[in-house]
């Protein structure tokens, strides 16, 4: 098992880092509150979970090894495979998923992309042992009660790590801001990783 990969950010894209290692560009997938922490040249750590398929092999990176630990335990339950997992991981912290389990907040899961009511209770059940106590007192990236605006926080701290000025960062989000109220008003919410493609297609167009 890869546990961690170490070095220089050598390119960042919608959803992976490379990292340079020892003379190798590491591919790690990663959610964007992670890769929005990163800078192309700057050395980097990131903990890492290797997904290994019949015709693929997936390094899954991560800001730190509780955040390793959750996604490792969360394929734990039926139904829950590592994109899942990561995403569960981008809408809210490690300790924001133990709480809405050990609370049995349905709301809080069915605010993560591909799940819905049924999954969410589904979920609930199988994770409760399996999780633990929240660890300190962070509630989590989005709570049940988020802002609205909270995608559009996620989506800016994204562009800035792939090195986009704060103006082309604003212009970009504003760009898909339509796609993302819809989803609010649906009642779902927004899909941050697809909003990045779009927004970073919008900034393709305008150089």
């Amino acid at each position: 098992m890869i546990a961690f990969v170490s070095g220089q950010v050598a390119a960042l894209a919608p959803t992976t880092a490379v990292i340079e290692v020892g003379g190798v560009g590491m591919s790690v997938q990663c959610a964007p509150g992670t890769l929005a922490a990163l800078r192309v040249g700057q050395e980097a750590r990131l903990a890492t979970s290797l997904v290994v398929r019949e015709d693929s092999l997936t390094l899954y990176g991560f800001a730190d090894d509780d955040e390793r630990q959750v996604f490792e335990l969360l394929q734990t339950a039926s139904g829950v495979g590592p994109r899942l997992a990561q995403a569960m991981l981008a809408v809210h912290s490690p300790d924001a998923l133990r709480l809405a389990v050990s609370t049995g907040d349905e709301k809080a899961l069915t605010a993560v992309p591909g799940i819905g009511r049924k999954g969410a209770q589904k979920l609930l059940l199988e994770l409760k042992d399996r999780l633990g106590a929240p660890l300190g007192a962070t509630v989590g990236r989005q709570s049940t009660g988020a802002p609205a605006a909270s995608w559009s926080d996620q989506l800016h701290a994204a562009l800035i790590g792939l090195g986009y000025a704060g103006r082309e960062a604003e212009e970009a989000v504003a760009q898909v801001a339509p796609e993302a109220e819809a989803a609010l008003a649906a009642g779902e919410q927004p899909p941050v990783p697809r909003l990045l493609r779009a927004a970073l297609q919008s900034l393709n167009r305008t150089r």
